[in-house]
């Protein structure tokens, strides 16, 4: 099996890492051992306790075991390789957590030691663990009779589309696979031998050529996703220049995010986000059925893990009932048949363990069976969508490529141009307009002054004046307000039609 690892610190940000059931459908703890708790939270936070007392920031060592994914392998094969593990790096006896995950429809475990030493309060040391991790991995696929990787037999031939915890993370943000980005940077590298072929070809594939701000090469997704160009490539930063050039000659990072938004985004945005809309459609009933396989299995597995313990219960209590008391005995530990006795019972539950853990594995062997059955159409959806979306890159970069002929200057120059006379047609439109409701108004005025009752609206002056000597109650106010021709005791209380810019009833 695949073993990665790594020495790390933050504890709390691994525990939510083994306990994501976002990403992981069943988790399954399995051993939790050295600590005073019994469970993964509080035994980090007792580690996290511990670490505290260490110079040294990164107190764990964590191990991830990945078999092959069509291979059934039971939790005994697990436990031999993380004793193995345990050894050759020098934590027996450490305190330990083993969890598993099942991933679309892919089982592995995950195991963390501490690395405390509680006497000494050190961390222990264990060099070159890559290397000694790498025989297991070799030692293990020769027991199981598994196919070996190329690339445990000689490096030189390992899968070019494998990636670290860095790039999968970027990927993931993106929405993309990263084995899928690193095939197409490795595809456009291949059919390039200049910088500006291999700026096109990336292009083509979804990928645009940059000078990074911390590297001399980078490529960035349509999204704006900055990945390292030699980790893509899996070549060194020395052989990218014999090719390429120094870097300074690339776009810089901030002049690519601005070719891709005006060349780019406005064409490519609505086509991608349609395709994965279909894409959404279309997965949504496998992800129903995802879910619904989830509870089924899960609920299948309570049931069994019930029944199993109470097996188990009984069991231990007629192992219980056979051993003797009183005078026989004590006759039975003078003669030794107590010992064999219990011999006798832990061989039998020992073996009873065996078979239970056997029918749970065929059980969880079984789920894996008609999961993948799932999992192979969501990844044919999957790929039906990143075929649509590498078609999209593909045909824009044509597209930008026919774009590039002499005569590009003189369009943009008559698409401009057109742009302008629009812009200036639609001002002209927009003061007639507003011409054309000025002359309205002025000759709705002239027809409300013809009318009887029109009032001629009072000048600001005289309206304050009146204002004052209505608040004072003045004499003058009220000869002023009964000489008004709208106070006249005869007046029609109707009020004449309102004014097209302004309310009913309200008076100039």
């Amino acid at each position: 099996m695949i073993l990665k690892a790594s020495t790390r610190g933050n504890a709390m940000a691994l525990g939510r890492h083994l306990l994501n059931e976002h990403d992981n459908e069943h988790i399954e703890q399995h051993e939790v051992r050295g600590f005073m708790a019994n469970n993964v939270v509080d035994a980090l936070h007792e580690h996290e306790a511990v670490a505290k007392g260490v110079r040294s920031r990164q107190t764990l060592f964590s191990v991830s075991l990945s078999p092959p994914p069509d291979q059934q392998v039971d939790i005994a094969t697990f436990e031999k390789v993380i004793a193995e593990i345990e050894r050759r790096n020098g934590l027996q006896d450490q305190p330990r957590i083993v969890i598993f995950h099942e991933k679309e429809a892919r089982r592995h475990a995950h195991a963390v030691w501490s690395r405390i030493d509680a006497e000494t309060m050190t961390c222990i040391q264990h060099p070159f663990f890559k290397q000694r991790l790498q025989e297991i991995s070799r030692e293990t696929y020769l027991e199981q009779g598994w196919k070996l990787p190329s690339g445990l037999i000689d490096k030189r031939e390992r899968d070019p589309r494998n990636f670290d915890l860095a790039l999968y993370q970027q990927a993931k943000r993106a929405g993309l696979d990263p084995k899928q980005v690193k095939l197409a940077a490795q595809e456009a590298w291949a059919i390039s031998d200049d910088a500006r072929s291999l700026q096109q070809a990336l292009e083509a594939r979804g990928l645009y050529l940059a000078r990074g701000d911390s590297r001399p090469y980078a490529a960035m997704t349509w999204g704006g996703e900055v990945l390292s160009l030699p980790k893509l490539l899996n070549r060194k930063t020395r052989e990218i220049r014999e090719r390429l050039g120094e870097g300074e000659a690339l776009r810089s990072l901030d002049d690519t995010r601005a070719y891709v938004a005006e060349q780019i985004a406005p064409k490519l945005q609505g086509l991608i986000q349609e395709a994965e809309r279909q894409r959404d459609d279309r997965l949504k009933p496998l992800d129903a059925e995802r879910l619904a396989m989830k509870a089924g299995h899960a609920e299948e597995r309570r049931r069994l893990d019930e029944g199993l313990a109470e097996r188990q219960r009984r069991e231990d209590a007629q192992r219980a009932e056979l051993q003797r008391t009183g005078l026989a005995g004590l006759l039975d530990r003078v003669t030794g048949r107590r010992r064999q006795e219990r011999e006798q019972a832990e061989r039998r539950a020992w073996e009873a363990l065996q078979r239970d853990r056997e029918q749970r594995q065929r059980l969880i062997d079984a789920q894996l069976a008609e999961r993948r059955q799932l999992q192979l159409r969501i990844v044919q959806e999957r790929k039906a969508h990143h075929e649509r979306v590498a078609e999209l890159h593909r045909d824009l970069a044509q597209q930008l490529q026919a774009d590039r002929s002499p005569r590009k200057s003189e369009r943009a120059l008559w698409l401009e141009e057109q742009q302008r006379n629009a812009e200036r047609e639609r001002q002209e439109w927009l003061q007639a307009q507003a011409q054309s409701r000025e002359q309205e108004r002025e000759r709705w005025l002239a027809e409300q002054k013809s009318h009887t009752r029109y009032i001629e609206p009072q000048p600001p002056e005289d309206r304050l004046q009146i204002l004052r000597e209505q608040r004072g109650l003045t004499p003058q106010f009220n000869a002023r307000s009964a000489s008004r021709p709208d106070r006249q005791a005869n007046a029609s209380p109707d009020r004449r039609p309102p004014t097209p810019d302004q309310g009913p009833g309200i008076e100039p």
